[in-house]
């Protein structure tokens, strides 16, 4: 399990200007984070627009990352669906592409009983020899009850963890307190000083993109004991991210990587373009991000 502790990217995936997947600019901004020093990658999540991608534009995600990346550092591939059956096929693709571990979100929208939620873990666990990670985002899946689905499979010897995206830090610490040594990753970048303190073992967020090296000092400061060393560092990200939320995160994470020079292009639809006020923001974030302010 310490292998996996650290700091993640939510990997972006960059688009063309005709919304295809631009690959080549995938692999650039995959190679940028962990050449900053990041422990590895989330790769097909809600950052990266998984759910706006086919499912095999998924897969060559998965395929190019793991051609790219598979060895040199931790790769989690997001698996989710609707359909057990489309999270499996992923699943194994990410288990041939070199894939450390898969992780998953809890289907949705059609409001599934807990039984199927543990059934659609189990089978995506038995598909592979990889581990899982379950993905725990309540306010954006609606399913509630990840700690009964945990208590449920612990044991199972293929849960490696969980990536909790929620402000509910009581379940996060409730995670830590299995018999199992579960790995748990923060998943609200603005709280991870926060998660920490409750028993994150690392974080995994959409703006370690964008200043890896601010994160990685929240981390290492916490964990060397340094509690108001992470906490300024958190506030310096907050500064940030406070400035991100008004024009629309995700939107706003990918003109900053533009001005940095990372060709990473826009959101797709139905996501709006960014305004001319979040760009004129993402340049001024951009050139003090540059200049280490």
């Amino acid at each position: 399990m310490q292998k996996y502790k650290g700091v993640y990217a939510a990997l972006m995936t960059p688009f063309h200007a005709d919304g295809s997947v631009n690959y080549a600019a995938l692999v650039e901004l995959a190679k940028h984070n962990i050449d900053a020093g990041l422990t590895g990658l989330y790769v097909g999540g809600s950052t990266g627009e998984g759910f706006l991608l086919t499912e095999e534009e998924r897969i060559e995600v998965f395929r190019v990352i793991g051609k790219a990346l598979a060895g040199r550092c931790n790769l989690f591939a997001h698996v989710g669906a609707i359909s057990t059956d489309s999270a499996i096929r992923m699943a194994k693709a990410a288990e041939e592409f070199g894939f450390d571990a898969v992780s998953a979100v809890a289907p949705f929208y059609y409001a599934f009983p807990l039984e199927a939620i543990k059934a659609y873990y189990a089978d995506i666990m038995q598909s592979t020899g990889l581990p899982m990670i379950m993905y725990n985002f309540p306010n954006a899946g609606g399913f509630h009850d990840m700690t009964k689905v945990v208590e449920a499979l612990y044991d199972s010897g293929k849960l490696l963890g969980i990536k909790h995206t929620s402000q509910n830090l009581f379940e996060l610490q409730q995670f830590k307190q299995f018999s199992r040594d579960l790995v748990v990753f923060n998943g609200y970048d603005e709280m991870l000083v926060a998660g920490l303190s409750m028993g994150a073992d690392g974080g995994i967020g959409s703006t370690y993109n964008i200043m890896p090296h601010w994160i990685l000092e929240i981390y290492d400061r916490f964990t060397k004991g340094d509690i108001r060393g992470a906490q300024a560092a958190q506030e310096r990200v907050n500064a940030v991210i406070a400035r991100i939320l008004p024009y629309g995160v995700f939107q706003m994470e990918k003109e900053i990587l533009n001005q940095l020079g990372l060709p990473v292009g826009e959101c797709r639809r139905p996501f709006l373009p960014l305004s001319d006020a979040g760009k004129q923001t993402a340049k001024e974030i951009a050139e003090e991000l540059k200049k280490g302010v």
